[in-house]
């Protein structure tokens, strides 16, 4: 390759491969990990999903990472099954949580495998969205639609910024998302809005939001 030859960028897949390797079995090495169940999904569960998604039903963990939300929902009970699209993340994950281990397999959220089709009753997508460039973040959120059985409940929670904030146009992930553009992505897909996006507070963070929304298929 000549010097004036471009470097082609990573792809999403190639991206998440190399942080979990390079990263040597060192959770801290991951910079999106927090070594714990998501908090805003750990609250979610606890407050609104009993009376929105049946005790049992089938849950899936979007870009599950190493298994601390996919670990949470199978402790409670939930048929759930975790994907990410690194194959290290997701033998990590098994080795964190060996009672569950059989719960996590590979698979990539831009092309998923289609026997996942419209299975869940549960979607739970936690800080996945934000990691995809925003020109093919539709092709995610459409994706998301599909894996979501009819009247199945999808929970979305990701890096935010405010509406009245400009885009971040600097290079991610993550690419924040405001909560009018995560309820007009979803939307969208086919998803009908149950809870409407909102901004959160990160605590100790007083620069920081997260945007979560709640919606339904069909």
């Amino acid at each position: 390759m000549s010097d004036t030859e471009a470097v082609r960028p990573l792809t999403v897949a190639e991206y998440c491969e190399r942080v979990y390797a390079q990263a040597q079995g060192d959770p801290d090495r991951i910079p999106w990990h927090h070594g714990h169940t998501d908090d805003v999904l750990l609250n979610w569960l606890n407050r609104d999903a009993p009376r929105l998604v049946r005790p049992g039903c089938r849950a899936v963990v979007v870009g599950c990472g190493l298994g601390d939300d996919v670990a949470e929902l199978d402790a409670r009970g939930f048929d759930v099954l975790g994907f990410d699209v690194s194959g290290t993340a997701v033998h990590w994950a098994g080795l964190r949580h060996p009672r569950c281990a059989q719960r996590f397999i590979r698979a990539d959220l831009l092309d998923p495998p289609a026997r996942m089709t419209g299975r869940f009753d549960l979607v739970i997508e936690v800080s996945t969205l934000q990691s995809l460039p925003p020109e093919i973040r539709s092709i995610g959120a459409a994706n998301i639609a599909r894996l979501t059985a009819t009247r199945g409940i999808v929970l979305s929670v990701d890096c935010g910024r405010l509406n009245e904030e400009p885009g971040d146009n600097a290079e991610g992930p993550p690419w924040p998302l405001s909560a009018s553009e995560l309820e007009s992505l979803l939307t969208t897909a086919g998803l009908g809005c149950l809870c409407r996006p909102q901004a959160l507070p990160v605590p100790g963070e007083p620069d920081h939001v997260r945007v979560m929304g709640v919606f339904v298929k069909g």
